[in-house]
């Protein structure tokens, strides 16, 4: 499954992970989904990659988070291989530079619509957050470092409260 996910989504695998894991195949809710997707981020290297793993791991053990990865990675790598090796050759014609740009902007739109659908699942603290991040970095490109430094402790305490509401509402 995962290979062909890769396959579907190349160069942007997510929105497609999404899509098959949580409205095809409803393997994860958006719930789970996002929650997986948060400690992907964490871990080094693609998220996409992580989450396969995660994902194999949490179904087959370490094994299915093998097979996982495997499948993320090993055709795609092979095309993206031969593709360079034939852009290589092409690169300097108009036609080809356009189908790259379009690439680029195909793969950059279904970021942002699997971002939109994700942000539904959350509460309006930490969409606030992401837009300050977003209009900090994106429009008034400040230094990342900088955001982080600022935004960070006040994620910390909106977490810190929303636990905090969230033990005093369950019941006993």
């Amino acid at each position: 499954m995962f290979n062909r996910l890769a396959l579907h989504g190349f160069g942007g695998v997510l929105p497609w992970a999404q899509r098959v894991l949580v409205e095809e195949r409803r393997w994860l809710s958006r719930e789970e989904f996002v929650e997986m997707l948060a400690f992907a981020q964490l871990a080094p290297g693609p998220n996409v990659c992580n989450l396969a793993i995660m994902f194999g791991d949490r179904h087959f053990g370490w094994r299915g988070g093998a097979v996982a990865l495997t499948a993320m990675l090993a055709v795609p790598g092979a095309l993206v291989l031969a593709l360079a090796i034939v852009h290589g050759q092409l690169a300097q014609v108009p036609w080809v530079q356009r189908a790259v740009a379009g690439m680029a902007a195909v793969a950059a739109g279904l970021l942002i619509a699997t971002a939109v659908k994700l942000a539904r699942t959350q509460p309006a603290r930490w969409l606030a957050l992401g837009a300050l991040a977003f209009v900090a970095v994106g429009v008034l490109r400040w230094p990342l470092v900088s955001v982080l430094a600022a935004l960070l402790p006040l994620a910390i305490v909106l977490g810190w409260r929303a636990s905090g509401a969230a033990s005093n509402e369950a019941p006993r």
